[in-house]
């Protein structure tokens, strides 16, 4: 990497922003599902600087319980606290952690970048709610005083989790009565079904469009008492301040007995709007990272990651960190046609929210 990263210094030169630190992540055998994941929240700047202030303030304590969340912030720290500008990291502690935690990630197989970062994000969910909860408790058998720093801490930290967190609302119309039923449902990401030579805006639309169910899927109605034909559709209620979108690339295919790779052409923008999927239309999301699939199957293959840094695009491959104009991005999208020699196919997009109305 020493030639790799003294590249990119130079190609950068008196543009590497500064405090910044560009890092390449050691693969411990078929481990790109996780480094090219890791990359991606690394430069969300805001997920980045909450770990980074949970792994100063929890350092003191010394005997805290080591878990996935206290080993993403140390190598968070690792990186961020490195002399050099470019390097490279072995993520061996969490990579250790994680499949301790997880048989799933135990194997040497080929393993899937969104079921990691599903995994990963409820984890660390389940490990901050826990937190907080054990804090409420010390605050409510101890003086006020001694706890209330911490408290404030854990309870902030919680909420970072949240940046990802959005609100979908399932809507349900009895075509009988006209009675709506809606229920709301948390999500961490949207996973869409994709199309061949289509975008994300159209792959949203088909997302919350509204669906007829009949015959054998007709719908009980509180109301009527009885089956009835019914209109359901999905739309996002509260938008999350980072969108994750995730393309479903792999299906199942009856005839085959086994999973597909989709290796179809979706159109992702740099800046994207979801008016169509909310009646808010002026939410607005910049694009900031891709984590990549490579290969022509499910079962095999790689994964490396493009990332927006101070208005530069990097490419992260494992080890490899290099700088990529903003127009490769397109060479992402997938293949026009189903027998291509590119198989470097985006596969999780990571939008940030710019629009200020949404920064409450």
């Amino acid at each position: 990497m020493g030639a790799a990263g003294s590249k990119l210094e130079k190609a950068l030169g008196d543009q590497f922003p500064e405090g910044e630190r560009y890092f390449g992540l050691e693969n411990f055998g078929n481990t790109c599902y996780c480094n090219s994941v890791l990359q991606a929240l690394y430069f969300c700047v805001p997920f980045r600087e909450q770990l980074l202030e949970y792994y100063a303030s929890n350092k003191s304590t010394g005997d805290a319980e080591e878990n996935l969340l206290t080993c993403l912030a140390d190598l968070f720290t690792q990186i961020s606290s490195q002399k050099k500008k470019t390097g490279v990291i072995a993520p061996k502690r969490f990579v250790q952690r994680l499949k301790k935690q997880n048989e799933l990630f135990r194997s040497y197989m080929h393993q899937d970048a969104h079921e990691f970062l599903n995994f990963l994000l409820n984890e660390l969910v389940d490990i901050l709610e826990k937190e907080a909860k054990a804090v409420k408790s010390d605050t409510e058998t101890s003086s006020p005083p001694e706890n209330t720093a911490n408290g404030s801490k854990s309870i902030e930290v919680t909420l970072v989790i949240f940046l990802y967190q959005g609100i979908l609302t399932n809507e349900t119309r009895c075509l009988q009565c006209e009675t709506v039923t809606a229920r709301d449902e948390t999500f961490f990401d949207l996973s869409l079904d994709i199309e061949q030579n289509s975008s994300i805006t159209s792959c949203l639309k088909n997302f919350s469009s509204t669906e007829t169910l009949n015959a054998e899927d007709k719908f009980f109605c509180d109301k009527c008492c009885s089956l009835q034909e019914a209109q359901k559709r999905m739309k996002i209620k509260k938008p999350p301040h980072i969108l994750v979108i995730h393309l479903k690339r792999f299906k199942y295919i009856e005839q085959l007995g086994r999973y597909k790779k989709l290796s179809y052409r979706v159109v992702f923008p740099l800046e994207l709007k979801l008016s169509n999927t909310m009646e808010d239309s002026d939410i607005e999301y910049s694009l900031f990272a891709v984590v990549v699939h490579v290969g022509s199957g499910p079962n095999h293959g790689h994964y490396v990651s493009l990332v927006k840094s101070h208005n530069h695009w990097l490419f992260f491959d494992d080890e490899n960190v290099e700088m990529i104009d903003e127009s490769a991005v397109q060479t992402f999208f997938g293949s026009a046609q189903e027998y291509s020699s590119n198989t470097d196919h985006g596969y999780i997009l990571f939008y940030e929210s710019i629009t200020a109305t949404n920064k409450s």
